[in-house]
């Protein structure tokens, strides 16, 4: 039977209550550890009625509880950063809290900050507002590992539907697509018809798709994919792919993709990685994406360098004015919701910024993953949320 935990320190205390638990869950009792190492004070309900065959998470509540000292506002300790982003990371993952969440009032009112609703129409809406700010948004219906073509179908519908209204409506946007959601587990061959036919339509409609990365089982495949479909008649141009900072390949695979010129748009990277493929260490991440920022921006192809980490940016900023790299042959790329000062900053300063819309019912591991991303986030939502 899992037990209460209660912890405090200087400046940060919190108790992480476990309710009307029925049984033993190992990788509960996991994430609650992680919970209770970084500080969060938390509140889990559970039920678990003996003859369900559905396990139901219900997460009746979580805050951070900041004590305000002399010297302002008290953070956790640097050390306690990885285990809350692992913490994160495994909820993502969680099925049954990913039900929970999506299905409830609660949940929607939490992600609305970074999800711009559930409806095509919704997305576009958003799309025109960030246009309006001098900004240029990627599109991107939610979801992932589809279960059947006809579902990889449908995902494509909603990709055709986004098409024809960015030219119709002339928006100033582009798409994201995840292989996963076009069928990539089932048949990696229909997968690549159900791309082959989006990019067909992005060219048509004068715009570009860019193909998402996922976790490092689909890194290769993902790399081989975009190169097959950039390599075909009219396509060059108009089909990019991600890299991910923290992969240790990363340098290897930018110098493949940038000799075929194809468009990267570079990363951190958002998954749960072992040491062997991804470096542990935020110093090194940052590190590395310096790095290869350093090699895209000369390149004389058109990058997004997407981060809210003032750091990189400052750094992409200094090294492209010491090269005499113009604001106009690279741009910025940040989350829908994340670091709106920032964005119309680096707008104003004259550099180009396109700003990623998420939408979709299946918003859940996209959320989780961009609190795990920045805690800070998370912070952020708990000081809105629960503010009586």
């Amino acid at each position: 039977m899992l037990q209460t935990a209660r912890t405090s320190s200087r400046g940060w205390d919190g108790d992480v209550g476990i309710g009307q638990v029925k049984y033993k869950d190992s990788s509960l009792a996991q994430v609650v550890e992680g919970l209770s190492a970084t500080r969060i004070r938390a509140l889990i309900y559970h039920n678990f009625p003996k003859q369900a065959q559905a396990v139901h998470y219900s997460l009746y509540s979580l805050h951070i509880k900041i004590r305000k000292t002399t010297k302002g506002f008290s953070r956790p300790p640097n050390s306690f950063m990885p285990i809350l982003r692992s913490v994160l990371i495994a909820l993502s993952r969680n099925s049954s809290l990913r039900h929970f969440a999506e299905d409830s009032t609660l949940g929607g009112r939490m992600s609305s900050r970074f999800v711009a609703g559930t409806s095509v129409e919704h997305v576009l809406t958003a799309a025109a507002a960030v246009n309006s700010h001098g900004m240029a948004t990627t599109l991107d219906s939610l979801g992932e590992n589809v279960h059947s073509p006809e579902e990889a179908q449908q995902a494509a519908d909603v990709y055709h539907r986004l098409l024809d209204a960015i030219e119709q409506r002339r928006l100033d946007a582009n798409v994201s697509v995840k292989l996963t959601q076009m069928g990539m587990d089932l048949d990696p061959g229909l997968a690549q018809t159900m791309v082959t036919g989006l990019v067909e339509h992005a060219v048509a409609a004068n715009t570009f798709v860019r193909i998402d990365m996922e976790g490092s089982d689909y890194t290769q495949a993902t790399i081989d994919m975009v190169s097959r479909l950039h390599a075909m008649q009219g396509n060059r141009g108009r089909v990019g792919v991600v890299i991910q900072a923290y992969l240790r390949r990363s340098a290897a695979d930018i110098d493949r993709l940038l000799a075929e010129g194809i468009r990267i748009r570079l990363c951190k990277g958002a998954y749960q990685e072992p040491a062997n493929l991804a470096f542990p260490d935020k110093a090194e991440v940052d590190a590395n994406f310096i790095r290869l920022m350093q090699v895209l921006l000369p390149s004389g192809v058109y990058h997004g360098i997407a981060t809210h980490d003032e750091k990189m940016i400052e750094a992409t900023c200094r090294f492209a004015r010491e090269r005499g790299i113009q604001p106009d042959q690279f741009e910025f790329q940040m989350l829908y919701g994340v670091r709106r000062d920032l964005q119309k900053s680096l707008v104003a300063a004259g550099y180009r910024m396109r700003v990623y819309i998420p939408f979709g019912t299946e918003w859940y591991p996209y959320f989780m993953r961009r609190l795990a991303e920045r805690p800070a986030n998370l912070l952020f939502i708990a000081r809105n949320f629960f503010r009586k």
